[in-house]
């Protein structure tokens, strides 16, 4: 947040006992009937639909089936051995957007198979054994890096290491989990499990991780066999709008860092009036987590429809239940206060002939707090092709450079969800493996 003193933001609005309760699991897990009478409901079709909407290609009926006969540990092993970090995305993945919405009995009845929560009642039971489902085969001799811990980054590592590789992990936060450990939600993932996760996947070994340090591609490019680029988006976009240096007025991924950081979020300051300008997961969380540290009104204004937005309507349906105001077709235009934001100008926007435009007419509304949530951009200098602001790669995550990777956010193509990025950086690692083994 910026440096100016901002009046309406400020700390211990609520009690310990009601963060608490406001930030307590968004959906507590299956117990072994709950999970029982859940997998029942599947119907095990041949050529599930729900195993093509799945990005990572999990054998969703095999591991349902595996749960309602009572082994959730070989259901566990199925899910991870195409989804390494299934404990995660059972979590935060929109599979109210994926394999559920492809699923038999929402199409036929309009309540899908609990897909996600039955998958987390797997791995969540295989993971509390501490016992790795994987062996590693016998050492190659060959060396990776992997730039970024975030989940693109972490499924390539687990792949390389699995398949014999040694592999390094370079990040320049002090935490391994990128996205996972500092961008979501805090009530998507509770109790420390992005850290915790990320200890159990390394209990393979044959990885190291050096955090908080920053590397560059040609340094790691000659002292390693192969190199994976998994760093995300680190930049913010601004509003370029008058007013948008004032106090009060950050980014929402900060924000949200902030938050999933915080040892006491009573300490975590938030205004009183928060306006969230974006129509996507980060300006989702962040308006509903400002609501749960208790700011009185919070706004998500979106430039386009409702149908235009990058969130899903689940997750704009969440964020209205927990009194989020969520207004359309409206783009910033100034910032009032003064040296503190108080008030946020908006302008009415239509589309002609495909062309998003203002349409003069403006409204204001009190905001103390602002939130950017615009979309992220590429820090990194790679000295690779770009395609959209992102690294151009083609086939498996190939980039223009030879013997350098890419997957997750940082690459172009495919969208930017936790499970996507896993599935790259899991299909980059075979890859790499075809390519310093031969073996293509």
């Amino acid at each position: 947040m910026n440096s100016q003193f901002t009046p309406g933001v400020v700390s211990e609005r609520l009690s310990a006992e009601d963060l608490l309760d406001n930030f307590n699991d968004l959906h507590a897990p299956l117990d072994h009937h709950e999970a029982a009478v859940a997998a029942d409901r599947c119907y095990f079709c041949h050529d599930a639909p729900c195993i093509t909407a799945c990005p990572t290609d999990i054998d969703i009926p095999l591991f349902i089936r595996q749960i309602s006969t009572g082994t959730p540990e070989a259901a566990a092993r199925t899910i991870f051995n195409q989804n390494i970090l299934g404990g995660m995305c059972a979590r935060v993945c929109p599979t109210e957007d994926l394999c559920e919405q492809a699923c038999v009995r929402e199409l036929a009845e309009g309540k899908p198979v609990e897909i996600g929560r039955l998958q987390r009642f797997a791995t969540d039971t295989l993971m509390a054994k501490d016992v790795h489902p994987f062996s590693r085969a016998a050492p190659t001799g060959k060396r990776v890096a992997v730039l970024g811990a975030g989940p693109a980054g972490l499924s390539c590592a687990h792949r390389l290491a699995l398949l014999g590789h040694d592999v390094t992990i370079y990040d320049a936060r002090p935490k391994a989990g990128g996205l996972n450990e500092y961008g979501i939600a805090a009530y998507k993932s509770t109790d420390d499990f992005a850290a915790r996760e990320v200890n159990w996947l390394m209990s393979i070994g044959g990885i190291s991780i050096e955090a908080g340090k920053t590397v560059t591609i040609d340094a790691v490019a000659d002292a390693f066999d192969a190199v994976f680029l998994g760093v995300g988006l680190g930049g913010v976009n601004a509003l370029g709008i008058a007013g948008d240096d004032l106090g009060g007025v950050s980014d929402a991924v900060s924000f949200i860092e902030d938050l999933r950081q915080s040892t006491d979020l009573a300490t975590l300051p938030v205004g009183r009036n928060v306006v969230v300008i974006g129509g996507g997961m980060t300006a989702i969380d962040a308006a509903v987590q400002s609501k749960l540290l208790g700011a009185e009104q919070v706004t998500v204004a979106y430039r386009r429809g409702r149908e235009a937005m990058s969130a899903s309507r689940y997750e704009q349906d969440l964020a209205a239940s927990n009194g989020v105001k969520l207004l359309f077709n409206v783009m910033p235009t100034a910032v009032h206060g003064n040296g503190a934001a108080t008030e946020i100008e908006l302008e009415y926007t239509h589309v002609t002939n495909g062309k998003l435009t203002g349409t003069g007419e403006k409204i204001r509304i009190a905001a103390d707090q602002v939130f950017r949530a615009i979309g992220q951009t590429l820090t990194m200098n790679a000295g690779l092709t770009l395609s959209g602001g992102k690294i151009a790669v083609t086939g498996a995550g190939r980039t223009s450079r030879d013997g350098v990777w890419a997957g997750g956010d940082c690459a172009s193509g495919g969208d930017d969800l936790t499970v996507t990025a896993v599935a790259e950086g899991r299909d980059a690692a075979m890859d790499i493996h075809a390519t310093l083994t031969g073996d293509v």
